[in-house]
């Protein structure tokens, strides 16, 4: 349970106290996840709950709001049940038909699956600047979905200077967990379901993962260092990226002219239809 005073999701706000949080930080996260698996001593909902758990911590350490996370939509075939050389064991795992798990078993074509996502995302960016938010942030938990939030972010940039209010619009950003680790480690250092995934579980919501599945066994699907977790580290990596994604909002809130409609300013020196 979120302390009261720390409270920061906007769906648990009053109006009024909303309103407080945007007028000192109009920033505004979003969580972009799915229901994946990530080995039997992880959570199916990891990637989405650690993508919460950033946009929640950036929120309370740099002031803004944590919007309620997207669970679904992403395009399938860019999760691990669909991967061929796991669709079996996985299926067997879940107690599921591996048919489930094939391309023909999906309602439309990958093409499709893609721009409706990305649609649905660029929606999520236009509604957030209709709440009064400066810089907007898709957070991919899961990592293939950082291409299409990329994608989303160019494509409401774009669309931005055709349009006359507000302004100057809002800026949006994607980021990955990864990329923020290089920016401040040097290396990439994801995985999926090992020691950096499993110790951001336990720092979040410790009573879903179990520790035990690690030992003497094969990991079907995820990371083999995962019996490495430790809640500590968690702890520490998930507060430098969130440390992070505030200086980088900081400076978009500062500075939105060197992220939105840049080839515009570029040319004029101002937005359009400024003085």
């Amino acid at each position: 349970m979120i302390d009261p005073a720390l409270e920061v999701r906007y769906a648990f706000l009053r109006p009024g106290q909303a309103v407080a949080r945007r007028a000192v930080c109009p920033v505004g996260y979003v969580p972009l996840g799915n229901l994946e698996w990530h080995g039997e001593h992880n959570p199916l909902g990891a990637d989405t709950l650690q993508a919460e758990g950033l946009s929640i911590l950036a929120a309370q350490r740099g002031g803004g709001l944590a919007f309620p996370p997207l669970w679904y939509a992403e395009p399938k075939r860019e999760c691990m049940e669909y991967l061929p050389h796991l669709r079996e064991p996985l299926a067997a795992k879940m107690e599921l038909d591996p048919e489930l798990f094939r391309e023909e078993a999906l309602p439309s074509d990958a093409r499709a699956a893609a721009a409706f996502y990305q649609q649905l995302l660029v929606s999520i960016l236009y509604q957030l600047e209709s709440l009064g938010v400066r810089v907007g942030v898709l957070i991919a938990g899961h990592y293939p979905l950082i291409a299409h939030a990329t994608i989303a972010v160019q494509r409401f940039a774009a669309e931005a200077r055709f349009r006359r209010h507000p302004e100057p619009p809002m800026v949006p950003w994607a980021c990955l967990e990864p990329d923020l680790r290089f920016q401040l480690e040097g290396a990439r250092a994801g995985d999926h379901g090992g020691k950096h995934e499993t110790s951001n579980c336990l720092a979040l919501h410790p009573h879903t993962v179990d520790l035990a599945l690690t030992r003497d066994r094969e990991i079907v699907g995820a990371g083999k260092n995962a019996g490495e977790a430790t809640a500590e580290y968690g702890r520490a990596s998930l507060g430098a990226m969130a440390d992070l994604m505030v200086r980088e909002t900081r400076h978009r809130l500062e500075h939105p002219d060197w992220y939105c409609g840049a080839s515009y300013v570029m040319q004029t020196g101002k937005w359009k239809g400024t003085p």
